[in-house]
């Protein structure tokens, strides 16, 4: 049982992190910097992105991931979690694709796949 929870945390910091990215990915493509003139404009829409409250959603995501991945910390050697944060990467492009229509190729493919078996591989070194 304490197993799973150990990885449970792993789990979070992932998930936390990707949803984070996707939230920030969608609210983000409504906007463009290259619509705005000066340096004044541009700060302007910067700062108030910060008020947006999907963007907040997404900071307290971020923070919630790194207070999991601390204590995911104490659970793991680093050696043996960090490779997991690659999951983020997997599940990133694999929601890019179904939710912004972002392409996929065959390098990317073959990237994930690698990736999976590599933490598989590193996985049975528990």
């Amino acid at each position: 049982m304490q197993f799973i929870l150990n990885h449970l945390y792993l789990l979070l910091a992932i998930s936390f992190g990707v949803v984070s990215q996707l939230i920030i990915k969608w609210q983000m493509s409504a906007f463009s910097f290259d619509d705005y003139e000066t340096w004044q404009d541009k700060l302007t829409l910067a700062f108030s992105m910060f008020l947006n409250p999907y963007i907040i959603i997404s900071l307290i995501l971020t923070l919630l991931a790194g207070v999991t991945w601390m204590i995911a910390m104490t659970k793991f050697e680093i050696s043996y979690a960090y490779p997991f944060t690659l999951l983020g990467l997997v599940l990133v492009t694999i929601f890019s694709v179904v939710f912004f229509g972002e392409s996929v190729n065959t390098y990317k493919l073959s990237g994930i796949v690698l990736i999976v078996l590599g933490i598989v591989v590193i996985s049975k070194g528990i």
